[in-house]
């Protein structure tokens, strides 16, 4: 009898070793946060959406991995999130009410709004100075006049105005502007805005103007967050440019060109001035829509929003020109949801990407290969999220600092 019972327990215990075994070896590790704006059933209209990215699938949950309700992003239409150095702090741009809102970014990844401050025309476009200082805000439209305007932050907190730049084309002053998108350079001397001349590109309405449509306005950034317009700014960029982005080593940037279906890089030289690559512009998928560059430096990522795609490009490190990723399939291309109009790396291991996709109402997410820069769907994409998503950025978990060497 004693025999028997000591063979159960021995069998109790090995059952319970193993299910414990199990257990930790399915236990999901978040590595990142990532933060979606769109539309839902919010008092604004706006929300935020808070998802928990797995450290060995990159499946992205709901926090609560039951479906949490979105936080309310302050205002209706949010267009761009922005994070700032420290990944403490977000700012949400609100087309519906002309705001930017800003909320604390808590350790389990939870949002706390904290203030905000109201524009004199809608937000396009936000980013945030890598020492967390300033924050620089495009604004404009068919009807406002466009602006790039600099807040001071103060424990990320929204201060007074630093500067405020007007957007215009040298030698056709009345052309009306419309900017696209901001992005600052790593190190921190400079800040660049796109935007296109519509007077002079229309689809559909009537042009009155002969200027070159596509342009990237350069501004040096000097002591106390001063402004100075680099030299030969504003810079010819394609047709409509539509997203932009910096090398995290400080030496190229790429403009996607919405009209023209292509990729625009340029160097970075003299500190803060514009050269073009001579070899682009790159051909990538219909109406590019974002763009941006993993943690490495070393590859590129555009959204197609007509194709429903991704393209993935290897930079040269040494003349910053790109060239296509072929993945395993052949192709140049990976298939998204429908109409993916932002898109970006995550920051803690940058091997996972990601997409918002607009009227796919969802998610999209591929996992990196960090030699060759092609990407490959995550289990079980797309994933479902709130109404017509518009900005994505990500954040590493606390205790999951960036662990990525710029190269």
């Amino acid at each position: 009898m004693k025999l028997r019972k000591l063979s159960q327990l021995a069998l109790a215990s090995g059952i319970g070793l193993a299910v414990a075994a199990t257990l930790t070896a399915c236990q999901l590790i978040t590595v990142d946060y990532l933060y979606l704006a769109g539309s839902a059933d919010t008092s604004s209209g706006g929300a935020i959406q808070i998802f928990a990215v797995d450290s060995e699938s990159g499946t992205p949950r709901t926090v609560d991995g039951s479906g949490t309700a979105p936080v309310d992003s302050g205002g209706a239409n949010p267009v761009s999130l922005a994070v700032n150095g420290t990944y403490s702090d977000l700012y949400a741009a609100n087309a519906g009410n002309d705001t930017v809102v800003h909320f604390t970014i808590a350790y389990n990844g939870s949002l706390t709004k904290s203030d905000s401050v109201t524009l004199s025309a809608p937000p396009v476009a936000v980013t945030v100075s890598p020492n967390g200082d300033d924050l620089f805000v495009v604004s404009g439209s068919a009807t406002t006049a466009a602006t790039l305007t600099e807040y001071a932050l103060s424990s990320g907190k929204i201060g007074s105005v630093v500067t405020q730049e007007a957007l215009t084309i040298p030698g056709y002053g009345s052309d009306i502007v419309i900017p696209t998108a901001i992005g600052v350079m790593e190190n921190g001397a400079g800040v660049y805005a796109t935007a296109y001349d519509q007077s002079a590109y229309n689809p559909g309405g009537t042009t009155t103007s002969s200027a070159n449509p596509g342009w990237v306005f350069g501004f040096a950034i000097g002591s106390g967050g001063a402004l100075t317009p680099t030299t030969d700014s504003p810079y010819q960029s394609g047709v409509k440019p539509s997203g932009i982005a910096l090398d995290p080593a400080n030496r190229f940037i790429y403009v996607t060109d919405y009209a023209s279906n292509s990729l625009i890089g340029f160097g970075i030289t003299s500190g803060t001035e514009l050269n073009y690559l001579i070899t682009g512009p790159y051909k990538t998928g219909n109406e590019p829509s974002s763009v941006t560059i993993d943690p490495r430096g070393k590859f590129i990522y555009v959204s197609n929003a007509l194709d429903n795609t991704v393209s993935a490009f290897a930079i040269d490190l040494t003349t910053g020109v790109p060239s296509a990723a072929i993945n395993s399939t052949g192709s140049t291309s990976n298939s998204t949801d429908t109409q993916p109009d932002a898109i970006v790396v995550e920051p803690s291991q940058g091997r996972y990407v990601y997409t918002a996709n607009y009227l796919g109402n969802s998610i999209s997410g591929f996992r990196l290969n960090p030699n060759t820069g092609t990407i490959t769907q995550t289990q079980n994409a797309p994933y479902p999220s709130e109404k017509n998503p518009t900005a994505i950025v990500a954040v590493p978990h606390g205790n999951h600092p960036s662990q990525v060497t710029v190269q």
